[in-house]
């Protein structure tokens, strides 16, 4: 060391001797989050919020193959600059908000080791109105050797008797399809693989949701538990337990994002985690367009894969004035086998007539694929081209399951060079949305949700399974849950059958159209299910993009009303648990002034729809009653 660097070491030490000195606080513009940040000895942090600790003394760092742990003894090297920022950007696909306003303060904590190799790190933090966000920036050691962390550090110190909504995914293959269940954090078993999002309620009116944003070169996470803590659980390397990533040189990390509320509905209303993302990274994306889409699987099964079915589904998204329809697997023939090409249809399918056909009818075509067949010898490059040639709008690929850095990094293979050939990307079998939507906005929606396809077996999915979707997934971004059933029942009259059953009302499933987020909304059942039948027509006139999206009331565990706004027009959105009740909602979302309402409400049975136009003042409130497993849609518009 030279003598330059010498003293300007003893400086930084002696800057940070004290306690005090050692702890960094970020504070929300709002001044009610903050985050403090501690490297006295083992690096670690937490978070206050209205001055009560809502995260406890929690470690960071890394766990590294043959390297010591990356978290203890280390000094700051630049003394941390804590300033405001903020952005307003304008979504190309406005999943929320026609434009978003983020503000923040934010430092970045540049660290060195004190012995050893000097290993350095930097970790960046920023702090918002509505919760926190971190990232760690791992910089090489000169040995020049390939890195493997083994273990991230970050935990997440909550008291023991905070409520969890737990999703335990058991393994780290998986397709993220469980529900989510309300689980004390003492009772969470150190097996357990939580998905994210994981939403918490520490205390009345102390909420938080952990979740990470722009996963990139890098592993996607779950939460497990260790001695009392809850962990980032990064999903290991394919074939190797132990190791989680490697590197060669630098590496940024997911942002871990800690969302906080006194309310769980705030989160919804939250653009923050697709806010942590870059820019969009396509220079001309109006070729994107959000919509609704036949689909031609879920009803029977087994899909039909024969002409006139696929021609049925057409002439159903041309009647609903929906511009897209989607063919399921088999139109290829033989799929996940050697033999399988994605470029080449079934012989009994004949694209060019069903391109045709489809234009005749202005609508597009999506095409399923099997992930093995898209990245067999990189298939999926010339497929893409072709497809674009076809006009195809768009691919749902399936069956991923995973989540470690090779398949995170096939994610972002497979939708840059879909952009690049002007396809929509729907992905199946997928992980949790991470915000990258806003800078490959033709990622339009995923899976990774115990969605409608669930009704097709017994038991079903329960109307609080539907409620909490939105205060848990749904929180991470779109997802393609396929609503749309129509033929509606009791859950006690439900049963696994073909065609499928939904238990719930026809009310309820039409309120999944304005609550749940999905630019691109694939519509589940048979043309002769929806056509002509009591609900078609809203499903005629609700859009899949809004301008403005605003959370009126509701809980996890019982019922959830949404407004949301697409240009000058309001659409209202409730759905129920399985207790029946009524509600009185605020309109105060309305700007003051008389409006005329069309709504679509709960009747007698699951089948029956109550639909009524009416006059409107926004000094009052609307009285809702829903049934068991009900919902309710409206329809606002200023009177003329």
């Amino acid at each position: 060391m030279n003598r330059l660097s010498f003293t300007l070491l003893f400086l930084t030490t002696c800057l940070f001797t004290t306690s005090r000195a050692q702890e960094v606080t970020v504070t929300s513009p709002n001044g009610h989050i903050k985050m403090q940040v501690d490297y006295a000895n083992q690096l670690n942090y937490r978070i206050v919020y209205h001055d009560q600790i809502l995260v406890d003394d929690s470690p960071l760092g890394f766990e590294l193959a043959g390297e010591r742990l990356m978290g203890d003894s280390l000094i700051l090297t630049a003394k941390p600059e804590i300033k405001p920022d903020q952005e307003q950007w304008t979504p190309v696909v406005k999943n929320r908000h026609a434009k978003v306003n983020a503000r923040w303060n934010a430092t970045t904590l540049t660290l060195q080791e004190q012995g050893g190799n000097r290993r350095k790190m930097n970790l960046e933090i920023r702090v918002f109105d509505e919760g926190v966000a971190f990232r760690y920036h791992l910089f090489d050691d000169h040995r020049l050797v390939t890195r493997e962390i083994t273990r991230e550090l970050t935990a997440f110190n909550l008291p023991a008797t905070a409520q969890a909504w737990v999703a335990d995914y058991e393994n780290h293959v998986s397709s993220q399809e469980k529900e989510f269940v309300k689980t004390a954090i003492a009772d969470i078993r150190p097996q357990t693989l939580a998905g994210m999002p994981l939403l918490v309620e520490t205390a009345p009116q102390r909420w938080l949701a952990i979740t990470e944003a722009d996963i990139n070169n890098y592993p996607g996470s779950m939460i497990s538990k260790k001695d009392g803590l809850l962990q980032t659980a990064l999903s290991p390397l394919p074939g190797n337990e132990n190791i989680k990533a490697r590197f060669d040189d630098e590496l940024t990390t997911p942002w871990r994002v800690i969302l906080i509320a006194d309310n769980p509905g705030r989160f919804i209303e939250s653009e923050l985690i697709r806010t942590l993302n870059p820019p969009c990274a396509i220079e001309d994306p109006s070729w994107i367009q959000p919509g609704l889409c036949a689909w031609d699987h879920w009803w029977s099964g087994e899909v039909k894969m024969e002409m006139p079915v696929i021609k049925e589904y057409i002439d159903l998204a041309s009647e609903e004035g929906w511009p897209y329809m989607l063919i399921d697997w088999q139109w290829y023939g033989p799929y996940n086998s050697p033999e399988a090409d994605i470029t080449r249809p079934a012989p009994q399918i004949d694209m060019p007539e069903i391109l045709r056909y489809a234009k005749e009818k202005n609508v597009r075509i999506w095409l399923w694929l099997y992930s093995s067949d898209v990245n067999r010898n990189d298939a999926y490059k010339e497929a893409f081209k072709l497809y674009q040639q076809w006009g195809v709008a768009g691919v749902k690929i399936d069956f991923m399951d995973r989540q470690d850095q090779y398949m995170v990094n096939w994610y972002r293979r497979i939708i840059s060079e879909a952009a690049k050939r002007h396809l929509m990307v729907d992905l199946h079998g997928a992980y949790k949305p991470d915000g990258i939507e806003r800078t490959w906005p033709n990622m339009m929606t995923r899976e990774g949700v115990r969605g409608n396809e669930y009704n097709k077996w017994d038991p079903g999915l329960t109307a609080e399974h539907n409620v909490k979707l939105a205060f848990t997934r749904m929180l991470a971004g779109p997802m393609d849950y396929t609503p749309g059933g129509f033929l509606n029942v009791k859950y006690s009259q439900h049963k696994g059958q073909q065609p499928a059953i939904v238990p719930n009302t026809r009310c309820a499933e039409l309120a999944k159209f304005v609550i749940y987020d999905s630019p691109y909304t694939v519509v589940c059942d048979h043309p002769k299910h929806i056509l002509q039948q009591a609900g078609a027509d809203f499903l005629k006139l609700v859009p899949t993009t809004w301008d403005d999206t605003r959370f009126l009331q509701g809980s996890p565990d019982e019922h959830i009303a949404m407004a949301k706004r697409d240009g000058e027009t309001w659409y209202i959105g409730v759905m129920n648990n399985s207790q029946p009740r009524t509600i009185m909602l605020d309109t105060s979302f309305l700007v003051e002034g008389d409006y005329t309402m069309t709504y679509w409400a709960d009747g007698k049975r699951p089948t029956d729809v109550v639909k009524k136009t009416v006059k409107l003042n926004a000094s009052r409130p609307i009285k809702i009653r829903l049934a068991e497993a009900g919902g309710y849609v409206a329809i606002i518009k200023a009177k003329d």
